[in-house]
């Protein structure tokens, strides 16, 4: 095992250092096949949300959990704490729009959730998933066909790596200045429609990769029942004789990505509203079969606020920017390397600035664009270090967990997910 944990250990290290294409497949190849042998394989979480949607189980929420830094040694925290817990039931996740100012391609990030399985000899199903897979709406007004063209190699990218749960978001292309609500979602049906059958055209045979939609622009006006039986209506329409759609919904309730910053750099209170979102959950499971409604931008949230997410009998839960925060803050985190990230910002991210906008609000807003860049710096840190941070960061998963209700929920998932 001594030997085996080290050699994980290099391998992810050697991969996150590395510029080299060729090199970092080998590496992802090998850890791979390691995770295969010990019993450990990437999963679609489709059939599970089914069953909940027929009503067979309910009670929690399920946490998706953005990793942008410290990839490795987070997801090593999370699996012990599943283990601890016996809990299955919870998703590693990386946005579109993470893959590109983190610098971590769905290989990558794929291959250090594994590696951390390995290291924490954890066996069953893995669930990795692409989130927040956004139609980029300028672009799409540009060149309608380019973009979806690169959506589609996103997510063959994606598949082609482990991701077997994809979110696709094309809740920018909802129109509300349309007068019906059939018109506002429109766009979004057609699209969503359209790479859902992408997505079935291209996943591994035994495999149903999970398919979320978006009916609600995170940070912009809250869902309601109406939108959802719109764009289900819509969806169904478009999607024709595919065999199998989409297993769950996200809505917007009131919440922001990263919250909203104050000017001395703190959180503004979130109004989230809970009844939306029961409501939504609902109507998603009643008359659509979905496994409920998914709330984003959770992660900031207080921490009194995550037991409701079980009594509205949300789905899932994408939490990110708090974990980014933690590392950022952590005492362990070298003040010297912060600066320094902090120094890089001041310039690459300076047309990001608002007048009358304090550091704290900018930093805030900002930091995780120097992720990416700082990488293999903060990769390179030593090793005590880096578990010294993820350590902090391990209470904040338990703490999830619990609220979230997801302890014990290991055999439930066994049942539901089985092995590509």
């Amino acid at each position: 095992m001594g030997k085996q944990r080290f050699d994980v250990e290099k391998a992810v290290v050697d991969m996150a250092m590395s510029d080299d294409i060729t090199g970092k497949r080998q590496i992802a190849k090998a850890i791979f096949d390691a995770a295969r042998e010990g019993g450990i394989h990437p999963s679609s979480i489709h059939e599970f949300y089914m069953a909940r949607g027929r009503g067979e189980f309910g009670g929690f929420t399920v946490p998706a959990i953005n990793l942008r830094s410290l990839t490795y040694d987070l997801a090593c925290t999370v699996f012990r704490v599943a283990k601890r817990n016996s809990s299955g039931a919870f998703v590693f996740e990386i946005a579109r729009s993470e893959i590109g100012y983190t610098s971590q391609t769905p290989t990558e990030y794929a291959s250090m959730i594994l590696a951390a399985a390995i290291k924490e000899a954890y066996a069953g199903p893995v669930f990795i998933q692409g989130d927040h897979f956004q139609v980029n709406a300028a672009k799409f007004k540009e060149n309608p066909d380019k973009e979806i063209e690169s959506l589609r190699g996103l997510i063959s990218d994606a598949i082609g790596s482990g991701f077997y749960n994809i979110d696709i978001d094309s809740s920018t292309l909802v129109d509300m200045s349309k007068p019906s609500l059939k018109e506002q979602q429109l766009l979004n049906c057609e699209v969503c429609a359209k790479l859902t059958q992408f997505v079935r055209g291209i996943e591994p045979k035994g495999v149903t990769v999970s398919v979320g939609g978006e009916i609600g622009e995170i940070g912009h006006q809250n869902s309601t029942p109406e939108d959802l039986h719109a764009f289900m209506a819509g969806l169904k329409e478009k999607l024709g004789k595919v065999y199998a759609g989409i297993s769950k919904i996200s809505v917007q309730t009131g919440t922001h990505h990263g919250g909203v910053v104050l000017p001395d750099g703190s959180i503004a209170q979130v109004q989230l509203d809970f009844d939306t979102l029961k409501t939504l959950s609902t109507v998603a499971r009643g008359e659509y079969g979905l496994a409920g409604a998914v709330q984003h931008g959770a992660s900031t949230l207080p921490a009194e606020a995550f037991h409701k997410f079980v009594e509205c009998e949300t789905a899932e839960v994408h939490l990110a920017t708090e974990f980014q925060n933690m590392i950022y803050e952590s005492e362990h985190f070298p003040a010297d390397l912060k600066r320094r990230m902090y120094d890089w910002l001041r310039i690459n991210a300076a047309n990001e600035a608002k007048q009358g906008e304090t550091d704290g609000q900018f930093f805030y807003k900002t930091r995780k664009k120097a992720l990416g860049p700082f990488k293999k710096e903060i990769m390179g840190l030593p090793q005590t270090v880096r578990e010294a941070i993820a350590a902090e960061v391990e209470k904040k998963f338990d703490f999830l967990f619990r609220q979230l209700g997801v302890v014990d929920k290991r055999e439930l998932v066994d049942k539901y997910a089985r092995a590509p």
